[in-house]
């Protein structure tokens, strides 16, 4: 692959590179960081298809073994020996990387580099907690963190579905940290009368979805209480240290689900791409780009939480045209 853009991942990258991850263990040195990427097919190995020789592509990070009990199911995210490009093997920071045929989707004519990038590493995810979440029109999800990479891409996704989007983030510390998300409404998660809000908003019935992948006590307190009767609670991360306390009466009394999410699958992935072509396309204000020279810039921002949305490191061609 010739790589033209390549997301910053906090956990995959940042998390890492710092030795704050589990993953960080996985990493011999010297290494090549970069897990999603998207540009443009240089050369092919044995038998694989020339005619993917030169075609714009977006690139999947996930490598399942494709033989255990979960890949056979079609769950290849729950594969216990799943490894990920840019932790396990050399990654996507540079002008080319090795990956497995597999692991490419074509993108359409027009779509930035980096916008296929970030698609890359959030669509699927979101796409996968949307599903076990049950998300789709007629239904209300409230989305934590919805000024992040994957949280904005979650209620970007779901307000394309056509589902009611309440998107959550700390709008006291910036009122504009959300962009323009269309279709959803906006409210400050720390406000203290967080669940007298969502109430209001879904008309007393709370809320059928909550994608939470803080995990952060004073916040799981405050919404816990407004999950609706058959609702879902979806996680795909943790970013608080304490550990939140789940009391399980009102689970099975109002038939709720608690579900985690560890990464898409190759049908979520599948389904995304169906949906880009759709015309899916994430919130451009909460999509920024940097050059590769500039990775060191972009890790001290994530790290000091400087950054809403997706950063994305791009690469220039001979022309001088960038991703």
């Amino acid at each position: 692959m010739r790589v033209r853009a390549v997301v910053v991942a906090r956990t995959k990258d940042v998390a890492v590179r710092s030795g704050r991850h589990p993953f960080s263990r996985a990493v011999s040195l010297p290494h090549v960081l970069g897990t999603e990427h998207a540009g443009t097919v240089d050369t092919v190995g044995s038998g694989v298809d020339p005619a993917l020789l030169g075609r714009r592509v977006a690139v999947s990070a996930v490598l399942p073994c494709g033989t255990c009990r979960a890949c056979r199911r079609g769950r290849e995210e729950a594969c216990p020996a799943l490894r990920l490009v840019g932790i396990h093997r050399h990654g996507a920071y540079a002008e080319y990387c090795v990956t497995p045929a597999d692991n490419l989707v074509s993108i359409p004519d027009g779509l930035p580099f980096a916008h296929a990038a970030a698609l890359a590493a959030n669509g699927p995810v979101a796409r996968a907690q949307l599903d076990a979440g049950g998300v789709g029109a007629a239904t209300c999800v409230l989305v934590l963190g919805a000024s992040g990479a994957l949280g904005s891409a979650v209620a970007a996704l779901a307000a394309f579905r056509g589902a009611q989007v309440i998107a959550a983030a700390r709008l006291c510390r910036r009122a504009d940290v959300l962009g323009d998300l269309p279709g959803a409404a906006l409210i400050d998660s720390d406000r203290p009368d967080l669940a007298e809000a969502l109430l209001e908003l879904t008309g007393g019935w709370g809320v059928d979805c909550v994608v939470d992948n803080l995990g952060l006590v004073p916040l799981w307190q405050r919404y816990q209480a407004v999950v609706a009767p058959m609702g879902r609670i979806v996680v795909s991360g943790a970013l608080g240290e304490a550990p939140v306390p789940v009391a399980l009466r009102p689970f099975y009394l109002r038939n709720q689900a608690i579900i985690g999410i560890r990464t898409g699958n190759r049908s979520d992935m599948a389904g995304l791409w169906g949906d880009v072509r759709d015309g899916f396309r994430l919130v451009p204000g909460l999509l920024s780009t940097m050059p590769l020279a500039a990775a060191a810039t972009a890790h001290r921002l994530v790290e000091a939480g400087g950054n809403h949305g997706q950063i994305v490191l791009h690469l220039s061609d001979e022309s001088g045209e960038t991703a």
